[in-house]
């Protein structure tokens, strides 16, 4: 999938993503520290990514994580600092919601630390009952195998 905003594009193409540009990101990025170049590799090929460009220039990327029938978890959302403030955070997260592939969902979740303010602009809400949901979290695990 391939849709265009002026001089900027959001496409699906897996080998298109700038797997060093992702890295450099995400691995400075709270969520995701040290992460290794090899795991955003793996993830990239398991995931529906969604990345944006200028020209051929990666500037963001979203992966999303799902079954295609039920449940789908949004993840390494991110746009440049250089191109923040164009609308494009937003035009991202439509271009996501209305995706073939996540229509009729029970379920797509997140985590964010600073965002919800963009992401409640698309239905996202707090969990309705957290006492139901774990996790199994290693927050160091990338700092662990260096």
């Amino acid at each position: 999938m391939i849709t265009t905003l002026g001089e900027f594009t959001i496409n699906t193409d897996k080998t298109k993503m700038d797997i060093p540009v992702i890295h450099r990101y995400i691995t400075r990025s709270y969520w995701a520290e040290g992460i290794p170049v090899e795991t955003i590799q793996k993830a990239v090929e398991g995931s529906l990514c969604f990345g944006v460009f200028h020209g051929e220039k990666q500037i963001g990327l979203a992966r999303v994580i799902t079954d295609a029938a039920t449940f789908a978890y949004l993840c390494d959302v991110f746009i440049d600092e250089s191109y923040r403030g164009k609308g494009l955070g937003k035009w991202l997260m439509g271009t996501i919601l209305r995706h073939e592939s996540l229509q009729g969902l029970r379920r797509i979740a997140l985590t964010t630390k600073d965002a919800h303010g963009l992401y409640s602009q698309y239905g996202f809400t707090p969990l309705p009952i957290p006492e139901r949901w774990m996790i199994i979290q290693d927050a160091d695990i990338y700092k662990k195998r260096k």
